[in-house]
């Protein structure tokens, strides 16, 4: 049997583990980040890929660092045949991905060499991309530039969001990852160098990309907030406050009041962007409360803005 120390963090990773367990592979250890603290309340909260492990009851590992550390000279002892990551979030030293019999393979959230780095599938949607995808590739100690062994591309629809995306593209991961090990392990599998030219960084979000800026047209804001729903939010300065913006339209008509303006507030609720753009709120979160509908917020405290009055904070 085919053993593998597996790496993930997220919801995206789940599937591709539990896909590993049907299939038979032998799960020596899961490796995750630390529990963290979630919330107003502080919380502390497991990692799904933790959650998923306790309830097949794998060996689980957590270090804070793992270059270094005891934990890595365990798994460096396990002598497995492969590592897969999934979103893992962390560095893989030299030593460690070189401990492992076959391959150490990542399951890489866009099409490689667009989007190395921490946000690819946040990066496809503020860039307003017409498709996405995963590449399984191998994983050496830069970041994200290993060949790549097997790719498949899916659309990217106009109401997908980061976790739409993730969603669908853990699915897909876990069956390509799935459907590329056998001819990794029995080395018929061609691997293809990733073309330098073409490289595209996406970056983990800052705090900073979270504020809406007026100065983008309606589909960059659009992009945005798709880009960062479910998590952490796009929101726009309104009185002084943060007001989140979970879903929005692109408004078919265009405005010449200043950007940040209400254009409208009876029936919907838009607001002038750059270049005469408009964009149509359809789900957000006032500061203090939680998320709703453009309606009921429309019935509550948006009633009070009147159309033509600039109320974005700049």
């Amino acid at each position: 049997m085919t053993s593998i120390i597996f790496m993930g963090t997220p919801e995206f990773s789940v599937p591709v583990l539990e896909g590993l367990i049907d299939e038979g592979y032998e799960i020596k250890a899961v490796v995750t980040q630390p529990d963290k603290k979630v919330g107003r309340k502080q919380k502390i909260t497991k990692s799904p890929a933790k959650i998923a492990a306790e309830k097949h009851d794998l060996p689980i590992f957590q270090p804070v660092k793992l270059s270094g550390s005891d934990e890595m000279q365990k798994l460096i002892d396990m002598h497995a045949d492969l590592i897969v990551t999934a979103a893992y979030g962390q560095f893989l030293p030299t030593k460690f991905l070189n401990s492992v019999k076959i391959a150490a393979v990542n399951v890489h959230g866009s099409l490689l060499p667009k989007y190395r780095g921490g946000a690819p599938i946040q990066y496809s949607l503020i860039n307003g991309d017409k498709e996405t995808g995963i590449t399984i590739m191998e994983m050496v100690k830069k970041m994200d530039a290993g060949d790549i062994y097997a790719q498949e591309a899916i659309k990217i629809e106009p109401d997908d969001n980061a976790g739409t995306l993730f969603s669908k593209l853990s699915i897909v991961g876990r069956d390509l990852v799935l459907k590329t090990l056998p001819a990794i392990i029995d080395g018929s599998i061609k691997k293809v160098p990733q073309d330098p030219e073409k490289v595209v960084f996406s970056p983990n979000i800052t705090k900073e990309q979270e504020k809406l800026n007026v100065d983008m047209t309606a589909e960059e804001a659009n992009d945005m907030i798709r880009a960062l729903n479910p998590d952490p939010g796009a929101y726009l300065m309104i009185e002084g406050k943060r007001f989140k913006i979970w879903k929005a339209e692109i408004a078919s008509d265009s405005s010449s009041l200043n950007a940040g303006s209400v254009v409208a507030n009876k029936g919907r609720f838009a607001i002038s962007f750059a270049d005469n753009s408009v964009l149509n709120l359809l789900e957000v979160q006032p500061s203090g409360k939680k998320r709703m509908d453009i309606k009921s917020f429309l019935n509550g405290q948006g009633s009070k803005f009147v159309p033509g009055e600039e109320i974005v904070d700049r």
